[in-house]
């Protein structure tokens, strides 16, 4: 394997890239290199990697992209919610928090850039993948976890609601799994992503050096590369998926179209499953407005085009950012870790059609 230079690295610290040789060409590689924050987006992160998948989009010489995260613990953790919070608290209550509003606005671009690749995106999803982290690695062509996957949109217990896209691929997942998943945070493994449609490949650790001269030495088209992932693929079983385990549980669970009833069996559930109880506590626990938002996300976006689905997250997450619990939620978790958000509603029972009807509701910027 030979490497050429080094590339846009002054365009952000934490995003490495190389221009690797193989048979078909060349391919790209980018590296969100920030393992000490577990490779969270900052928007210099963001902008970086826009920056060169708009280089290597018009050139002809690059036929792949390869995206992975640096370091063991993860791909990527998600997006830069502290400065999500700066941002909020510098802004007057009814205005729009412009670094928040383009933070979303230009990590929107970017998955969408990602989804809508002419070229091949192979993403290794090693570690842990969380909230924008999934954003970057569910829009890729090829889409491999490994043993060491650990994926989740947490967003309920920071009062967001799953985004980067989730309001599209959450359509696209069998049951009830999305809004469980939305609504608890549940972490899945390599085999729930494959279930859920999240991920294409299970690849072991092990096998990363063979699998990727197995790219190199394909032909660098989307069959070809597939081949090539597949030589290295490891057994998934069914069974080693939880969301599979406990599918009819999950369905019934997510069943009633009262949320309050939702939220009851939740509270009422018994269970020696360590996963589900702490699934189950995330719901009961997180941010009463998320629940209403993640139903509604899905039930909007189900006939929505992709840009149509960024287009109304977009206008969720300002909105997000105008209203208290976001600010809250991250105050508990990350600024005081206190672990006690006090949320806006005190329950999904005091929540109104109204309220959540403000959430999409285009905001005037400033």
């Amino acid at each position: 394997m030979t490497e050429t230079i080094e590339q846009t690295h002054e365009l952000s610290e934490h995003i490495k890239t190389k221009l690797v040789e193989a048979d078909f060409g060349l391919l790209g590689k980018i590296v969100l290199d920030k393992p000490k924050a577990l490779n969270a987006l900052s928007i210099e992160m963001i902008e970086a990697m826009q920056a060169i998948l708009d280089k290597w989009g018009t050139n002809d010489q690059v036929k792949v992209v390869w995206i992975e995260g640096a370091g063991e613990k993860a791909f990527c953790a998600g997006g830069d919610v502290v400065m999500l919070y700066h941002s909020m608290q510098e802004t007057a209550a009814g205005d729009v928090p412009q670094k928040a509003h383009e933070f979303f606005t230009k990590e929107y671009q970017l998955d969408q850039t990602i989804h809508n690749y002419e070229k091949p995106v192979i993403i290794y999803a090693d570690g842990i993948v969380m909230g924008g982290g999934l954003g970057v690695a569910v829009g890729g062509s090829h889409r491999i976890v490994t043993e060491r996957s650990m994926i989740a949109m947490p967003e309920v217990t920071i009062g967001l609601y799953p985004d980067v896209g989730a309001s599209w691929f959450f359509n696209r997942m069998p049951g009830k799994c999305a809004e469980f998943l939305g609504m608890t945070g549940a972490r899945m493994n390599a085999a729930d992503a494959l279930f859920t449609k999240l991920a294409d490949f299970a690849v072991a650790t092990d096998d990363l050096a063979e699998m990727q001269l197995a790219i190199l030495e394909s032909d660098g088209t989307h069959d070809g590369i597939t081949q090539a992932i597949q030589a290295s693929q490891m057994e998934q079983r069914v069974h080693e998926s939880q969301l599979w385990v406990n599918y009819e549980l999950i369905n019934e669970l997510m069943a009633p179209t009262d949320l309050n009833d939702v939220v009851a069996q939740f509270n009422a559930l018994e269970t020696e499953d360590k996963w589900l109880a702490f699934a189950a506590k995330a719901l009961v626990n997180g941010c009463p407005m998320t629940l209403y938002l993640v139903r509604e996300q899905i039930k909007r976006a189900k006939y929505m085009s992709l840009s149509e689905v960024f287009e109304m997250e977009l206008i969720i997450s300002t909105q997000c950012a105008m209203h208290p619990d976001l600010a809250e939620g991250i105050r508990a978790l990350l600024i005081d870790k206190d672990g006690k958000p006090k949320w806006s509603a005190s329950s999904v029972a005091t929540i109104t059609p109204t309220m959540v009807e403000e959430f999409f509701i285009q905001p005037k910027l400033n």
